[in-house]
């Protein structure tokens, strides 16, 4: 792996961990919903420009379909379930938790015959079972609140799954940026209907500059830039790399909660997490190759 290669996995881990600090600071002063649609739709206003340069915008309802069930599974539904574990659960374990999706996306692909069932997988996907697990530890229904953000977490990497699903039978040959910038600009409208359809309550005091500042990297960073960054690396290293990132986006979920939230991070969740990352490196095999040889 060159050093451009390796500063972009870092900058995408990066980008991506940053997105757990500022939901986390966000939800605090907004409900949920408009979290999401916040981060959606502004991430679509910055997209969309590069997009309308290379590509034309799909102009017929079945043209937008693939989009927008591409949009609920991987922008909507996960994006809604994890901002709501915020509020109930740490930064750090949150990213922790998401570090499961590369597991139920092998879990989906495989029950529906999208995914070759290989021993590395199958050993890799237990452990990780083992590692969520532990991170609920041996009373989860003490803590009802962590124990239903958890849930929630889970959730959306399970929603991922299906978006991997999704998008190997309905995406497969559309340019990553035409599928990103479509399916937030999908998410936008959907996210607007059922914000306009359930009216979250609306804060009555005057929002903080931080929770707005955080907001605002939120879409523009960590949904728009990380997806442009994101594309580099399928370009310069294919898609097998992005496993990597989310080995390391933990890392900066608990360091960042650490630094600027204060968060401490259990023992019990630092074996979860451990055991996880020893899941993912199985699932990935490139490590156990080399050790081979």
């Amino acid at each position: 792996m060159s050093n451009k290669q390796l500063i972009l996995l870092l900058l995408l881990s990066f980008l991506w961990g940053l997105a757990f600090l500022f939901s986390g600071i966000a939800v605090k002063e907004l409900h949920p919903l408009y979290v999401v649609l916040l981060r959606v739709g502004l991430a679509a206003l910055v997209l969309t420009p590069f997009l309308l340069y290379y590509f034309p915008l799909p102009n017929t309802v079945n043209g937008w379909l693939p989009y927008i069930g591409m949009g609920i599974l991987n922008n909507v539904i996960p994006f809604t379930f994890i901002f709501f574990a915020q509020t109930k659960i740490t930064v750090g374990l949150s990213s922790i938790l998401n570090s499961f999706t590369p597991i139920t996306t092998f879990l989906v692909l495989a029950a529906f015959g999208s995914e070759n069932l290989t021993l590395n997988k199958i050993t890799g996907s237990i452990l990780g079972v083992c590692g969520v697990i532990v991170l609920l530890g041996l009373n989860p229904l003490a803590d009802l609140s962590n124990f239903i953000g958890i849930i929630l977490v889970l959730i959306a990497t399970l929603s991922y799954g299906f978006a991997g699903l999704w998008g190997k039978r309905y995406l497969a040959e559309t340019p990553p940026l035409q599928s990103a910038s479509c399916q937030l600009i999908s998410s936008s409208v959907v996210l607007a209907i059922v914000v306009g359809i359930i009216s979250p309550p609306i804060p009555t005091v005057n929002i903080s500059i931080q929770a707005i500042i955080s907001l605002i990297l939120l879409a523009v960073l960590s949904t728009a830039l990380a997806y442009i960054v994101f594309f580099k690396i399928l370009t310069v290293s294919g898609a097998g790399n992005v496993m990597l990132v989310t080995l390391l986006i933990p890392i900066w979920g608990c360091l960042l909660g650490w630094m600027f939230l204060d968060e401490i991070l259990s023992l019990n969740q630092f074996f979860g997490a451990s055991i996880i990352g020893l899941s993912l490196v199985i699932i990935d095999g490139r490590l156990l190759r080399k050790i081979k040889r």
